[in-house]
Protein backbone atom coordinates (compact mmCIF):
# COMPACT_ATOMS: atom_id res chain seq x y z
CA UNK A 1 0.00 0.00 0.00
CA UNK A 2 1.32 3.14 -0.90
CA UNK A 3 1.59 6.25 1.93
CA UNK A 4 0.93 8.53 -0.70
CA UNK A 5 -0.50 8.96 -4.38
CA UNK A 6 2.53 9.29 -6.43
CA UNK A 7 2.78 12.25 -9.11
CA UNK A 8 0.89 10.71 -12.41
CA UNK A 9 2.04 10.33 -15.70
CA UNK A 10 2.20 13.93 -17.69
CA UNK A 11 0.48 13.70 -21.24
CA UNK A 12 2.37 14.62 -24.11
CA UNK A 13 1.01 16.66 -26.69
CA UNK A 14 0.35 15.23 -30.53
CA UNK A 15 3.17 17.12 -31.36
CA UNK A 16 5.70 16.09 -28.69
CA UNK A 17 8.38 13.78 -30.96
CA UNK A 18 10.09 12.26 -27.89
CA UNK A 19 7.25 9.98 -26.94
CA UNK A 20 8.08 6.47 -26.03
CA UNK A 21 5.73 3.79 -26.22
CA UNK A 22 4.71 3.64 -22.32
CA UNK A 23 3.58 7.37 -23.04
CA UNK A 24 0.17 9.22 -22.94
CA UNK A 25 -1.07 11.64 -25.00
CA UNK A 26 -3.91 14.07 -24.81
CA UNK A 27 -5.25 13.81 -28.61
CA UNK A 28 -7.90 16.69 -26.55
CA UNK A 29 -5.62 19.39 -25.49
CA UNK A 30 -6.63 21.72 -27.62
CA UNK A 31 -9.85 21.50 -25.78
CA UNK A 32 -8.43 21.36 -22.40
CA UNK A 33 -6.63 24.49 -22.83
CA UNK A 34 -9.60 26.47 -23.78
CA UNK A 35 -11.24 25.94 -20.65
CA UNK A 36 -7.74 27.52 -19.24
CA UNK A 37 -7.22 31.22 -18.52
CA UNK A 38 -3.58 31.26 -17.85
CA UNK A 39 -0.94 28.66 -19.04
CA UNK A 40 2.61 28.57 -17.69
CA UNK A 41 5.31 27.40 -19.52
CA UNK A 42 8.39 25.89 -17.21
CA UNK A 43 11.66 23.97 -18.60
CA UNK A 44 10.85 20.18 -18.14
CA UNK A 45 14.70 19.17 -16.47
CA UNK A 46 16.11 15.98 -16.76
CA UNK A 47 16.35 14.59 -13.55
CA UNK A 48 14.50 11.83 -11.29
CA UNK A 49 10.70 12.70 -10.29
CA UNK A 50 10.70 13.39 -6.41
CA UNK A 51 8.49 14.00 -3.78
CA UNK A 52 9.17 15.70 -0.06
CA UNK A 53 6.32 15.10 2.48
CA UNK A 54 6.08 14.30 5.99
CA UNK A 55 6.37 10.36 5.57
CA UNK A 56 10.01 10.58 3.49
CA UNK A 57 11.72 11.61 0.54
CA UNK A 58 10.11 9.23 -2.53
CA UNK A 59 11.11 8.44 -6.32
CA UNK A 60 8.27 7.64 -9.16
CA UNK A 61 6.44 4.69 -6.49
CA UNK A 62 4.92 6.10 -3.26
CA UNK A 63 5.31 2.69 -1.85
CA UNK A 64 8.15 3.06 0.58
CA UNK A 65 10.99 6.33 0.72
CA UNK A 66 14.00 6.42 -1.87
CA UNK A 67 16.87 3.78 -0.69
CA UNK A 68 18.66 5.64 -3.83
CA UNK A 69 22.11 7.33 -3.00
CA UNK A 70 21.45 10.18 -4.93
CA UNK A 71 18.56 11.43 -2.74
CA UNK A 72 20.29 11.01 0.50
CA UNK A 73 21.07 15.26 0.63
CA UNK A 74 16.79 15.31 0.37
CA UNK A 75 16.60 13.28 3.47
CA UNK A 76 18.81 15.59 5.78
CA UNK A 77 16.54 18.47 4.07
CA UNK A 78 13.44 16.87 4.88
CA UNK A 79 14.76 16.42 8.38
CA UNK A 80 14.99 20.64 8.57
CA UNK A 81 11.21 20.86 7.35
CA UNK A 82 8.79 17.70 8.21
CA UNK A 83 7.30 19.66 10.96
CA UNK A 84 6.19 22.74 8.30
CA UNK A 85 5.14 20.07 6.21
CA UNK A 86 1.52 19.02 7.35
CA UNK A 87 -0.31 17.51 4.00
CA UNK A 88 2.01 19.19 1.75
CA UNK A 89 3.94 17.45 -0.31
CA UNK A 90 6.87 19.22 -2.44
CA UNK A 91 6.85 17.96 -6.17
CA UNK A 92 10.41 18.28 -7.85
CA UNK A 93 13.40 17.69 -10.19
CA UNK A 94 16.66 15.74 -8.76
CA UNK A 95 19.07 16.67 -10.47
CA UNK A 96 21.92 15.23 -7.93
CA UNK A 97 22.85 12.13 -10.57
CA UNK A 98 23.13 13.12 -14.19
CA UNK A 99 20.98 11.11 -16.71
CA UNK A 100 21.33 12.16 -20.38
CA UNK A 101 22.30 16.26 -19.81
CA UNK A 102 24.96 17.78 -18.29
CA UNK A 103 23.92 21.52 -16.66
CA UNK A 104 27.02 23.88 -16.49
CA UNK A 105 25.27 26.48 -14.71
CA UNK A 106 22.94 24.55 -12.21
CA UNK A 107 23.89 26.02 -7.91
CA UNK A 108 21.37 23.76 -6.83
CA UNK A 109 19.87 20.09 -7.04
CA UNK A 110 16.46 20.42 -6.48
CA UNK A 111 14.01 22.36 -8.26
CA UNK A 112 10.52 22.50 -7.78
CA UNK A 113 7.81 22.16 -10.06
CA UNK A 114 4.28 21.08 -8.14
CA UNK A 115 2.75 20.96 -4.90
CA UNK A 116 0.09 19.02 -3.78
CA UNK A 117 -2.34 19.27 -0.45
CA UNK A 118 -4.73 16.99 0.30
CA UNK A 119 -6.93 16.84 -2.91
CA UNK A 120 -5.25 19.54 -4.79
CA UNK A 121 -2.31 20.64 -6.87
CA UNK A 122 -1.50 24.25 -5.87
CA UNK A 123 -1.35 27.09 -8.10
CA UNK A 124 1.84 28.25 -9.52
CA UNK A 125 2.17 31.21 -7.31
CA UNK A 126 1.40 28.97 -4.15
CA UNK A 127 4.19 26.16 -5.81
CA UNK A 128 7.25 29.74 -5.84
CA UNK A 129 5.84 30.81 -2.15
CA UNK A 130 6.07 27.16 -0.80
CA UNK A 131 9.40 26.51 -2.58
CA UNK A 132 10.73 29.54 -1.14
CA UNK A 133 9.98 29.38 2.09
CA UNK A 134 11.10 25.62 2.24
CA UNK A 135 14.75 27.42 0.74
CA UNK A 136 14.15 25.45 -2.08
CA UNK A 137 14.80 26.45 -6.07
CA UNK A 138 11.67 26.21 -8.56
CA UNK A 139 12.43 24.85 -12.18
CA UNK A 140 12.81 27.67 -14.43
CA UNK A 141 9.87 29.91 -15.48
CA UNK A 142 10.02 30.67 -19.61
CA UNK A 143 6.76 32.50 -19.85
CA UNK A 144 2.91 32.66 -19.51
CA UNK A 145 0.06 32.84 -21.84
CA UNK A 146 -3.34 33.98 -21.92
CA UNK A 147 -6.12 33.41 -23.37
CA UNK A 148 -7.79 33.27 -25.88
CA UNK A 149 -5.43 31.20 -27.37
CA UNK A 150 -4.49 30.43 -31.09
CA UNK A 151 -3.51 26.48 -31.81
CA UNK A 152 -1.56 27.14 -34.84
CA UNK A 153 0.67 30.49 -33.00
CA UNK A 154 0.49 28.42 -29.73
CA UNK A 155 2.06 25.05 -31.36
CA UNK A 156 4.51 27.46 -32.99
CA UNK A 157 5.72 29.56 -29.43
CA UNK A 158 6.08 25.92 -28.26
CA UNK A 159 8.27 24.72 -31.18
CA UNK A 160 10.39 27.59 -30.86
CA UNK A 161 10.55 28.05 -26.86
CA UNK A 162 12.31 23.97 -27.30
CA UNK A 163 14.89 24.76 -30.14
CA UNK A 164 16.91 26.30 -27.16
CA UNK A 165 19.28 25.46 -24.70
CA UNK A 166 18.36 24.82 -21.19
CA UNK A 167 18.19 28.00 -18.69
CA UNK A 168 21.60 26.11 -17.22
CA UNK A 169 22.92 25.21 -20.41
CA UNK A 170 23.12 21.67 -21.49
CA UNK A 171 25.43 19.21 -22.83
CA UNK A 172 24.54 15.91 -24.40
CA UNK A 173 26.11 12.70 -21.85
CA UNK A 174 27.27 10.81 -25.49
CA UNK A 175 28.40 13.66 -27.77
CA UNK A 176 29.55 15.76 -24.97
CA UNK A 177 28.31 18.98 -27.52
CA UNK A 178 25.81 21.75 -26.00
CA UNK A 179 22.30 20.24 -27.02
CA UNK A 180 18.57 21.84 -26.63
CA UNK A 181 16.54 21.51 -23.48
CA UNK A 182 14.81 18.91 -23.09
CA UNK A 183 11.75 19.66 -23.32
CA UNK A 184 8.89 21.79 -21.81
CA UNK A 185 5.53 21.65 -19.00
CA UNK A 186 2.77 23.78 -19.76
CA UNK A 187 0.28 24.00 -16.60
CA UNK A 188 -2.76 25.93 -15.41
CA UNK A 189 -1.53 28.43 -13.24
CA UNK A 190 -4.43 27.92 -10.87
CA UNK A 191 -5.41 25.13 -8.63
CA UNK A 192 -6.85 22.12 -9.82
CA UNK A 193 -8.09 19.06 -8.06
CA UNK A 194 -5.54 15.63 -8.55
CA UNK A 195 -8.47 13.39 -10.49
CA UNK A 196 -8.97 17.15 -13.30
CA UNK A 197 -4.31 16.38 -13.77
CA UNK A 198 -4.65 14.81 -17.16
CA UNK A 199 -6.87 18.55 -18.44
CA UNK A 200 -4.54 20.51 -16.74
CA UNK A 201 -0.95 19.63 -16.98
CA UNK A 202 1.09 19.29 -20.98
CA UNK A 203 4.23 18.29 -21.92
CA UNK A 204 6.69 18.62 -24.92
CA UNK A 205 10.05 16.34 -24.99
CA UNK A 206 12.39 16.42 -27.85
CA UNK A 207 12.94 13.26 -30.05
CA UNK A 208 15.38 10.68 -28.90
CA UNK A 209 16.25 12.29 -25.93
CA UNK A 210 17.04 9.48 -23.07
CA UNK A 211 20.81 8.22 -23.45
CA UNK A 212 20.68 6.22 -20.64
CA UNK A 213 21.06 2.37 -20.31
CA UNK A 214 19.94 -0.39 -17.71
CA UNK A 215 23.48 0.31 -16.08
CA UNK A 216 23.17 3.91 -15.66
CA UNK A 217 22.32 3.19 -11.98
CA UNK A 218 24.83 1.01 -11.46
CA UNK A 219 27.67 3.57 -12.59
CA UNK A 220 25.80 7.05 -12.27
CA UNK A 221 28.11 10.08 -11.66
CA UNK A 222 27.08 13.39 -9.11
CA UNK A 223 26.65 16.45 -11.67
CA UNK A 224 28.85 19.08 -10.64
CA UNK A 225 27.23 22.55 -9.16
CA UNK A 226 28.30 26.16 -11.08
CA UNK A 227 31.00 26.81 -9.04
CA UNK A 228 32.58 23.31 -8.86
CA UNK A 229 32.92 24.17 -12.70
Amino acid sequence: MSISQKYGRTYHFPFSPGTTNDDRINNDYWLDIQKIENLVITEKLDGENTCLNQFGVFARSHSAPTNHPWASYLKEHLALIKNDLSELEIFGENLNAIHSIVYPKIEDYFYVFAVRESNKWLSWEEVKFYAAMLDFSVVPEIKTLKSPYVEKKFKSAILDITKNESAFGSIDTVSNVNCTMEGVVCRNEDSYKIDKFKQNVFKFVRKGHVKTNEHWSRNWKRAKLAWEQ
